[in-house]
This record gives structure tokens, C-alpha cells and sequence, in this order.
């Protein structure tokens, strides 16, 4: 699922690419999706391009080429309002092979059932829409105190902290963290990310742990928590 921007940008440089062969410029970019500078144009592409929609091709200037189709992106999302958590809506099992189901728990060991609200973004933030979709047995030795639900990682920027594409986050409901913690980070309003939050003066940095992906910096009053990482569970 794409942002409204996002979603704007690809189905621009999509319908430019049909008409005439050549990608739009950047102001031709900017003015089509009525932004004040092209560096909130360079952020959509980034994004469309990590997540697969289009790359740039290589030694050519303005030179894009879409991957897959706007309609492919399943529309625009309307922006949410007045949720906690924020998180990312999905149909799990529409076009999906069946699920494979986390390993069942030793005998003894004891289990509480948390909702699994969607999916969050490990990589460049993405759409925020409260969802419940599943609910799951996880071990209470994961849990902290207070309440707690479940987000399936998409994406690989946290890799090198040992967070795969797929895995379930284990997520302890909290509106402040320390630096160094991995938190649900929702940005402007809209927008959530897992990522490891650094608090450097009236800046948040949210860090990835992948050195493929950038390291990104905003104004502290852009970064609300949502909730703090405490465990992770796997299916293979």
C-alpha cells in the first residue's frame, strides 16, 4: 500500500511515460503534485524505488522506468486520524499462499493472545491505518508490563538488528523511549516506521540497521511513539 503522494507521483511518471516515451523532470514532478520543493519529490522516489515500483535507470538523466503499475499499488489510502496505534491495513491471505503458522509452544510455557494490528515498515515509512487483522498466542516471558499487540515486519532495514521481512514484532504500547530503543515511529501524522530512535537536540534521527538504507532526521515535533520492540517471533 502506497501513501496518497506516492501513489500521485507513480501514476504521473506512469501516465507521462505512456504519452511520450520520457520521464517528467523534477519541477514538472513537483508542480503536478503541488509540493514546494523538489526534495519532497526526491523522498517519493526513493521510496517508490526501494519499495520495488520503479527504478532509475542507469548513465541516462531524468530516466525512470515503472516496475509496476499504479493500479498494482491497490489505490490511494485515505489518510488516518485519531488512531493509536498507526499502523499499516492488509488482507493477509488475498493473494497469498496459506500462512505458515509460528512453531506451537513448549508444554508449560505461558501464552497470551495479542492482536496483530497489520503491518509496519521496515524501510521507508509507509501509509499509517489501524487495523486488526489476526490475533496470535505469544510467550509472556517476551511481554514487559502494560499492554502490548503485534505488527508483521515488512521489509529489511532492520536486518542487522536481527529483524527479518516477515517476522512478528512483539510491541509494548508506549508514547516516550530512550535513545537506542526500536520503536514504532509515526511521522507526520501519518506515516509508520520501525526503526531505532537517537534524540540529538530538537532533532529524532530513526535509525536503520541496514547500510543500505539512510539513516532519516526530523523535527522532534514530526516523531510520535507508538511503542517500544520487546520481542520477536518467527515462522519458517
Amino acid at each position: 500500500m502506497l501513501t496518497k503522494k506516492q501513489h500521485q507521483l507513480l501514476t504521473f511518471i506512469d501516465e507521462r511515460l505512456r504519452a511520450t516515451g520520457v520521464s517528467p523532470s523534477f519541477d514538472e514532478m513537483k508542480d503536478a503534485l503541488d509540493l514546494k520543493s523538489k526534495s519532497g519529490i526526491h523522498r517519493l522516489i526513493t521510496a517508490l524505488e526501494e519499495r520495488g515500483f520503479i527504478r532509475r535507470l542507469p548513465h541516462r538523466a531524468r530516466a525512470l522506468e515503472v516496475l509496476k503499475t499504479p493500479e498494482s499499488a491497490e489505490g490511494a489510502p485515505a489518510r488516518a486520524r485519531n488512531f493509536t496505534p498507526s499502523v499499516v491495513r492488509g488482507d493477509f491471505n488475498k493473494g497469498r499462499a496459506p500462512a505458515r503458522r509460528v512453531a506451537p509452544p513448549a508444554e508449560g510455557v505461558a501464552m497470551e493472545g495479542l492482536p496483530v494490528l497489520g503491518r509496519i515498515a521496515a524501510g521507508t515509512p509507509i501509509e499509517a491505518i489501524q487495523h486488526e487483522v489476526d490475533r496470535i498466542d505469544a510467550p509472556s516471558a517476551l511481554m514487559r508490563t502494560g499492554e502490548h499487540y503485534i505488527l508483521e515486519v515488512q521489509g529489511e532495514s532492520m536486518i542487522e538488528a536481527g529483524i527479518h521481512d516477515g517476522d512478528y514484532a512483539i510491541i509494548q504500547r508506549a508514547k516516550d523511549a530512550t535513545n537506542g530503543d526500536i520503536v514504532v515511529a509515526l511521522v507526520d501524522c501519518e506515516e509508520a516506521t520501525l526503526k531505532r530512535l537517537r534524540k540529538k537536540g530538537e532533532s529524532i534521527a530513526l535509525e536503520a540497521a541496514n547500510p543500505a538504507f539512510e539513516t532519516r532526521i526530523y523535527g522532534a515535533d514530526r516523531v510520535a511513539v507508538q511503542g517500544r520492540l520487546v520481542g520477536l517471533m518467527r515462522k519458517y
